[in-house]
């Protein structure tokens, strides 16, 4: 997410290997849409009888299109062993990297409290000392703000919040994200905006595993221990929202870097999502109340007054479970000339409020999504957004046209 280590490192999970070496240039044009259960633990190497939310054939089993399983199959996902926990391989030539390639089969079960609760935050830190060097416009950095806990319940002060949560080859992971408003879908938006880095591993990976999105989540506040032993629909209080589909910008696949800023001015996402369990048919915005426009025209940074970044800060001393904010008049940052120069703020949230929204005024004067938090120094005091210019704007409109009407 944003940052926290140094000289251009950064911390991404617990055990598993990284992959490094590039990867192949894979095609797969369909995404599936199915599910498959696992124990009540969500232990997904346990196994469990898969239940279709498309077409299905004779006793539970899942009917997939022959051409489709083939195309997978090329790649070395079998349906089948899926579900018992081969999403846990990570080899190169398995890890799907191309934007058309996303695909993301639901897992009943599999984020509950305890794995939500242990998720990780995927820093992506540098140190000011490496930013000595920049060219094109930097202002001085930013006063530290101190991070503001909002106030408790998180949906009656911040419904569009929520986190994501996904598998990288490093462990348990976890970043935060936003509701936004669908064009094609007025008032029935089903998408959610994020950091690319939360999605996908950038120029040495491909994408994420089990990208999952949970609004307001642990809405009442409580702390770690009081998770440990909370229902699910305490913690996700609106359900689970699975990414059906999942964009990111081309810059960050070919240029993102898992340390430093590498790809930052482009690092976003839009998720489209889809509920774990019945929503009574209700789309996302629908059931949490609300969805934020994103304003791909705000004014430039010197223009911009004040602008929010909110998250679920998870590094020290944060510990993920509980929302928080920061307000500050945002400066520039240029880390490459070549790149759009990115808004910067004083802030002291960690790792875990990747993907975060940024608001502001937008261009109509309302409050609007800017920007998300992409990465922050090794010692935290400022975070740093992307400006969403046409690019960020191309992704959107192609999630949005592609479900436009569903």
């Amino acid at each position: 997410m944003r940052s926290i280590r140094p000289s251009f490192t950064a911390r991404r999970g617990r055990n598993t290997r990284r992959t490094t070496s590039p990867l192949p240039v894979v095609a797969l044009a369909a995404a599936l849409a199915f599910t498959v259960t696992a124990c009540e633990s969500g232990d997904a190497e346990a196994g469990g009888a898969a239940t279709p939310s498309a077409a299905a054939g004779g006793e539970g089993k899942i009917t997939i299109p022959d051409d489709i399983k083939d195309k997978l199959k090329e790649h070395g996902i079998d349906i089948d062993k899926w579900k018992d926990g081969a999403w846990k391989q990570w080899d190169k030539d398995d890890w799907l990297r191309e934007a058309q390639d996303y695909v993301n089969p639901i897992i009943e079960g599999l984020w509950d409290p305890d794995r939500m609760r242990d998720a990780e935050d995927p820093d992506r830190g540098v140190d000011d000392s490496d930013l000595s060097g920049d060219q094109g416009v930097t202002d001085p950095t930013p006063e530290p703000v101190d991070a503001q806990a909002v106030p408790t319940s998180y949906h009656a002060n911040a419904p569009e919040a929520g986190k994501v949560f996904f598998d990288s080859p490093e462990g348990t992971m976890v970043c935060s994200a936003t509701v936004v408003q669908d064009p094609a879908n007025p008032g029935k938006s089903n998408m959610v905006w994020t950091a690319g880095h939360c999605v996908h591993a950038g120029k040495s990976g491909g994408w994420y595993r089990n990208i999952a999105f949970v609004p307001s989540y642990n809405d009442a506040g409580m702390s770690a221990a009081e998770i440990k032993n909370a229902k699910r629909e305490q913690v996700a209080p609106y359900g689970v929202w699975w990414a059906d589909w999942a964009q990111t910008s081309d810059q960050w696949i070919a240029q993102g870097g898992a340390t430093g800023g590498d790809g930052a001015s482009y690092d976003f996402a839009v998720l489209h999502v889809k509920p774990e369990e019945g929503s009574n048919g209700k789309s996302l915005e629908e059931m949490v109340g609300s969805a934020l426009p994103v304003d791909f025209n705000a004014p430039a940074v010197p223009d911009v007054d004040s602008i929010k970044a909110i998250g679920y800060p998870a590094a020290a001393p944060f510990d993920g479970q509980k929302l928080y904010q920061c307000q500050d008049k945002p400066g520039r940052l240029s880390l490459k000339a070549s790149d759009p120069t990115m808004y910067r703020i004083g802030c002291t949230m960690t790792g875990g409020s990747s993907g975060g929204g940024w608001v502001a005024k937008g261009s109509d004067g309302k409050p609007a999504l800017v920007s998300n938090t992409s990465i922050g120094p090794v010692e935290s005091g400022w975070l740093a957004g992307p400006r969403l210019g046409k690019e960020a704007n191309g992704i959107f409109d192609k999630v949005s046209d592609k479900f436009a009407g569903q």
